[in-house]
């Protein structure tokens, strides 16, 4: 049967209708798409790259607990603090990080141009002197330097009260100490002393008298695990080190020294320019919490910054800061002059031997 002209247009409106709903199916789904690829890349850009001077334990410990609690991932670039800080700067017109931590206050304050100011939500629990005025860097953890006794070999009641102890002589190739060329806290205990020891010539000259008991190591690691494996009676450490290994069931006890020591603070900065400035907020955030410091604290002993984590609720038996002696230290003084006395300390130490 011939089909009639008015069939003829109906048939050929329902195949344009028809047309025309495959193509608003085919633009809806290539709409979803487009919005689904969109979303996971979003997705994907969640992430914050840090670069960071700690070590691995105290790396994994954070960035896996910060992922866990915001979604962020982290892209962890990990060196010492002299090469994160001159990787900054090299990347200053185009960087490709977004935080620095885990690196001094003389680092943090000589290169504040790199950073952007931001104002911490834990800003308030953090004294003054550790945060720049200015929001550039806050501090997370400071670092006492501190004598380290295996009470083993030396009976608890027997050891060194101070630093000035460690010049006796029954002492010799008894205590472990780094090489200063590798090792900022251990440069930091010498120009301490100096100073302490009444600077300037008189000064070094002590210096040179406690080289002669020192047995000098490569490796910051080497001195504190000879104290812990009893090969070393004493020790120049930094105070973390003491109650880790005493956690481990080492016979190692941490001594303050009665004429005064220094805390070296490590803090936080946000990059200026970096890619994920907002991820970045998040991490300073989360680094300073209260609950984050205690948490890091009893797996590292790292001692917070923030002014309200109860120390005698929390392991490691540390004092107050109030119970510590803090001696008088110029660290952005001997920071500028790193590279002459380095010189004049590997001088002093081939001299004592």
């Amino acid at each position: 049967m011939r089909a009639t002209g008015s069939n003829r247009i109906r048939t050929a409106n329902q195949g344009t209708a028809m047309k025309t709903s495959k193509i608003r199916w085919l633009v809806t789904m290539a709409s979803l798409v487009v919005a689904l690829g969109a979303g996971g890349a979003a997705q994907a850009q969640k992430k914050v790259v840090v670069y960071t001077s700690n070590d691995s334990t105290l790396n994994d410990l954070v960035f896996g607990a910060f992922k866990k609690e915001t979604g962020i991932e982290v892209e962890p670039v990990a060196a010492g603090s002299g090469v994160v800080m001159r990787r900054l700067q090299a990347e200053k017109a185009r960087p490709l990080g977004d935080i620095i931590w885990g690196v001094s206050r003389s680092l943090l304050q000589t290169n504040k141009a790199l950073f952007e100011p931001y104002a911490s939500k834990n800003k308030a629990a953090t004294p003054a002197e550790y945060r720049d005025p200015d929001d550039l860097w806050i501090g997370n953890n400071l670092h006492l330097l501190v004598i380290l006794q295996n009470t083993k070999l030396v009976p608890a009641d027997q050891g060194p009260k101070s630093w000035a102890d460690l010049l006796d002589p029954k002492w010799k190739g008894k205590i472990a100490f780094t090489d200063p060329a590798n090792s900022g806290s251990a440069y930091a205990t010498v120009t301490l002393l100096v100073d302490l020891w009444g600077g300037g010539d008189a000064g070094w000259k002590k210096v040179g008298e406690l080289f002669k008991n020192l047995k000098v190591l490569n490796r910051s690691s080497l001195v504190f695990q000879g104290v812990g494996n009893g090969e070393y009676p004493l020790g120049i450490s930094l105070e973390y080190a003491g109650p880790m290994w005493a956690a481990g069931g080492a016979p190692v006890k941490v001594v303050y020294p009665a004429d005064g020591t220094t805390a070296s603070m490590e803090g936080v900065a946000v990059v200026k320019g970096g890619p994920d400035p907002e991820q970045a907020r998040a991490f300073v955030d989360y680094i300073n919490a209260k609950a984050v410091r205690e948490m890091i604290l009893k797996a590292t002993f790292r001692r917070p910054t923030r002014s309200d984590v109860d120390l005698a609720k929390l392991p490691g038996d540390m004092p107050p800061m109030s119970a510590v002696k803090i001696a008088k230290y110029d660290e952005e003084g001997w920071t500028e002059q790193r590279t002459k006395t380095l010189e004049r300390i590997k001088d002093v130490i081939q001299e004592s031997r």
